[in-house]
Parts: C-alpha cells; sequence; structure tokens
C-alpha cells in the first residue's frame, strides 16, 4: 500500500468533505423545514472525522512516530479534535447552529494544510532528538485537544452573540457557581418556560427544537421563547466546552514543563509559545472565575471567550509561524 499517496488521497477527501458539510449546515439554517439537513451535517463530520483519522493513522505508520511532529501533521489533528468536539457539542445540544459555527473553521483548517502548505512542510521527515521522548504524545496531543474544545466554546460564544444581537437578554441558572444568578427574581410565564427548556438542554434532554425565526407572542414581544431557549443552550454549552478545554490546557502546559526540565534543563524559558500559552490560560482562567464565583452569563463571558478564540490562534499558528523560538514550525520572517 502507497502510504504517501492513500495521505494525499485523504487530505483532499476531508478537505471536500469539510466543504459540502458547511454548505450542508448553512442550507439547514436558510431552510430549516427541510428535515433531512441536520443527519446530513451530522453525517458529514463524522465522514470527515474518519478520514482524518485514517490520514493521521497512514502517517503514524509511515513515520513510525505519533503525527503530530510539524505543521501539517498538527493542523490535521487539530482539524480532528474540532470535529470530535462538535460531534460532542452537537450531541449535547441537538442543534444545528453548532455545524454551521464549526464547520467553516474545520473545514478552513483542513484547506489551509492540504492546499496551502509548500510540499516540504507536508513530507514526513525523521524526528529531531528533541522530540524523541514520549512527552511528545503526552504533551502535544494534549494542547491540541485543549485547542479543540477550547475554539469550538469560543464558537459558540461568537454564536450566542450573533443570536442574540440587538435584543435585551438576561439568562440565569446555565452554570453553577457562587455568583449573583443564584439570586432568582419572578420571572413571567414565558421566561418560566424558557428557564425550564434550558434546565431540560443543561441535564442532557434535547426536547425542546431550536430555530432561529422569531415568533412574536403576547408574552415575549421583543425575544421569542425559541430563540430565547436557543440562546440560553449556546450559553450553557460554550461553558461546557471551554470547562472541558481548559483542564486540558493545563495539564497540557504542566506537561510540557516537565519535558523541557528534562530537555533543556529548565521547565519554563519565556518562549515565544510559552508566553503566549500562559496568556490563553489567564483568558480562560478570567472567562471560568467570572462564571463561577462572579456569576456572569451572556455578552459578557462571550465577550471574553471571542477574546480567548483570536489568542487561541495566536498562541496557536501565529507564534509557530511568525516568531522564531523552540516551537516554531516556520519562521516566514
Amino acid at each position: 500500500m502507497d502510504l504517501v499517496l492513500l495521505q494525499n488521497k485523504l487530505d483532499n477527501l476531508s478537505f471536500a468533505v469539510l466543504f459540502v458539510t458547511m454548505l450542508v449546515y448553512w442550507g439547514g439554517l436558510a431552510f430549516p423545514n427541510i428535515p433531512f439537513f441536520p443527519t446530513l451535517g451530522t453525517a458529514g463530520m463524522a465522514i470527515a472525522n474518519l478520514c482524518m483519522a485514517c490520514l493521521l493513522g497512514a502517517r503514524w505508520m509511515e513515520g513510525g512516530y505519533f503525527p503530530i511532529s510539524n505543521l501539517y501533521e498538527s493542523l490535521f489533528f487539530l482539524a480532528w479534535g474540532v470535529t470530535t468536539i462538535h460531534l460532542l457539542a452537537e450531541w449535547l445540544s441537538r442543534s444545528r447552529l453548532v455545524g454551521a459555527a464549526t464547520a467553516p473553521v474545520a473545514m478552513g483548517i483542513a484547506a489551509f494544510a492540504a492546499l496551502s502548505l509548500p510540499d516540504e512542510m507536508q513530507s514526513s521527515a525523521p524526528l529531531v532528538p528533541a522530540l524523541k521522548s514520549n512527552w511528545l504524545m503526552m504533551h502535544v496531543s494534549v494542547m491540541m485537544l485543549s485547542y479543540s474544545a477550547l475554539l469550538v466554546g469560543s464558537l459558540l460564544a461568537i454564536a450566542f452573540l450573533i443570536v442574540t444581537f440587538g435584543q435585551p437578554v438576561e439568562l440565569k441558572g446555565s452554570s453553577i457557581g457562587t455568583g449573583s444568578f443564584r439570586k432568582r427574581e419572578p420571572q413571567a410565564p414565558a421566561a418560566s418556560a424558557a428557564s425550564n427548556l434550558d434546565d431540560g438542554l443543561s441535564m442532557g434532554s434535547a426536547q425542546a427544537t431550536a430555530v432561529l425565526t422569531p415568533v412574536s407572542t403576547p408574552q415575549a414581544p421583543s425575544f421569542s421563547l425559541n430563540r430565547m431557549s436557543l440562546a440560553e443552550s449556546l450559553d450553557n454549552l460554550s461553558y461546557r466546552m471551554i470547562g472541558l478545554g481548559f483542564p486540558l490546557l493545563t495539564v497540557g502546559i504542566i506537561a510540557g514543563a516537565v519535558w523541557a526540565n528534562e530537555a533543556w534543563g529548565a521547565p519554563w524559558s519565556w518562549d515565544p509559545k510559552e508566553t503566549w500559552a500562559l496568556i490563553t490560560w489567564l483568558v480562560f482562567a478570567a472567562y471560568l472565575h467570572a462564571r463561577i464565583t462572579r456569576g456572569w452569563q451572556g455578552r459578557r463571558p462571550a465577550y471574553l471567550a471571542t477574546g480567548g478564540f483570536f489568542v487561541v490562534w495566536v498562541c496557536y499558528l501565529g507564534v509557530n509561524l511568525l516568531g522564531k523560538g523552540l516551537h516554531s514550525y516556520g519562521w516566514f520572517f
């Protein structure tokens, strides 16, 4: 079996499937009454996830090491992680808006890896001595999975801001902590119903169907019940995904420090990648602190998560491509 040819076919197939899947999810938003769009979107994401898993497996067989040592491999591992976290988030929420937000990012990552990188950056090469360690799999894979979860959580926060744009909204009860959201105020019937719907979504039941078309009712003239339920679901799901990614990021940074101490004799050297990893950790630590101890919900933590989305990209890709350091995949300037 020609593993190189197989990899070339799989990376192009992954990009093509993700591109079609993105169009399917966007079509589902434009035509919400067509019932098979959500199923097709989920199937597309699952197929792309499988293609990228096979690609990484073939790469592993060819090189004899865990395939995450260069930019091409790490991009496809990140895209695989994004699709995996997407499938988890979609299963929890049953909302087609999750795919509409995550599919373009996964497609863009696959397109950049398969179509934009030069051949020398795509080809497999023997590991340099510093990377011949079991810590390669432990540190890098955990960091990449944390990036995947944080990106998906941040994308859901951006989707929340879009859904609630121009509408006054106050959410209560979609996260756990000691903040002011525990102080429940008397609710109108529509608001109470929306809260009950959100509680059901938070416990894993998907009995409410989220749609984006506003419905005017006497009880909620400015923000429909269905749209309120969707907003609460996105806010809660974003919190969950970031809550999953943050401990992975913490474990990955600690593992990297241990590996650095073994390889270079110091656990921390203020390399540009290490500095931005710390900045990323602080941004999402502030997000979780604000939600758990301060009771922030809705737009304020969503703005923090939106900023975190860009910080993750600077930490992962910007520093690797534009900064010269121990973690650089390529130095362009």
